[in-house]
């Protein structure tokens, strides 16, 4: 009899050490529910417009001939003649890339004279291209530069393009002015809801990419006449924008 009877206080002892628990845990969710902080989250949007202060172009040559060897002679000849120009109008060597340089033979389709459907691809040559991209940071001599590399024997001009040298503070300047504009709109915001701001919890940016407008891109060159007139550059401007999103607890 003893016996059972301790077994039955441990069964009502655990019982009750179960109950305790759950009131426990439950006055525990009471109290974290209580604590539910409360937010508001606003945008701001920043700009900044500023006049380009340097141009990057790409400047492409190409030769062919059956000897390889000879195609690439061509080819750098070319290409060095324009590096020359380049370091004359005050073009610094850092500022001057080659990002391709690629060798491929080149082949014709002979159709045979006895089957209209036969037919051989025979070797025509060899072509070398080479590309380079400048930086020019005097964009005065933009135009100067894109018509003189026409009289080497440039096939193509590309990707001319407008930035501005300390871009990155210009980002810098645009963010701030966003954050000011959120900041003003969660006072407005707040005082119009009747709430307090507490402080910050979250930060979030998107964007902040420039946007070029109002430039004219032209891409004419000499192509090897010393009369070429050389083209007019108008830069245009750069609008770099920054948008935010900031989340404050408020009481």
């Amino acid at each position: 009899m003893g016996k059972w009877h301790k077994i039955f206080k441990i069964i009502v002892l655990v019982i009750i050490l179960v109950f305790i628990g759950k009131i426990i845990c439950g006055g525990s969710d009471w109290r974290r529910d209580d604590k539910i902080i409360n937010t508001i989250t606003v945008s701001g949007k920043g700009e900044i417009v500023v006049k380009p202060d340097i141009a990057t172009v790409s400047f492409g040559v190409s030769a062919e001939n059956l000897d390889v060897s000879k195609a690439q002679t061509e080819s750098s000849t070319k290409m060095n003649s324009i590096i020359d120009l380049l370091k004359k109008e005050g073009i610094a060597e850092k500022d001057i890339k080659t990002t391709n340089y690629n060798i491929y033979p080149k082949y014709d389709y002979i159709r045979a004279q006895l089957d209209y459907y036969g037919g051989k691809q025979v070797l025509s040559g060899y072509v070398v291209s080479q590309t380079v991209e400048v930086k020019i940071r005097d964009i005065s001599k933009a135009g100067t530069i894109l018509s003189g590399v026409g009289e080497f024997g440039v096939t193509d001009v590309s990707g001319l393009s407008f930035t501005v040298d300390n871009q990155d503070s210009m980002k810098d300047q645009a963010r701030d002015l966003a954050i000011k504009d959120a900041k003003t709109q969660a006072k407005v915001l707040a005082k119009g809801l009747g709430v307090r701001l507490v402080k910050i919890t979250s930060f979030s940016e998107n964007g902040n990419y420039p946007t070029y407008y109002g430039a004219e891109k032209s891409m004419a060159v000499g192509m090897g006449s010393a009369d070429a007139i050389a083209p007019q550059i108008l830069t245009g401007e750069n609008k770099i924008t920054s948008n935010v999103s900031i989340t404050y607890e408020i009481k």
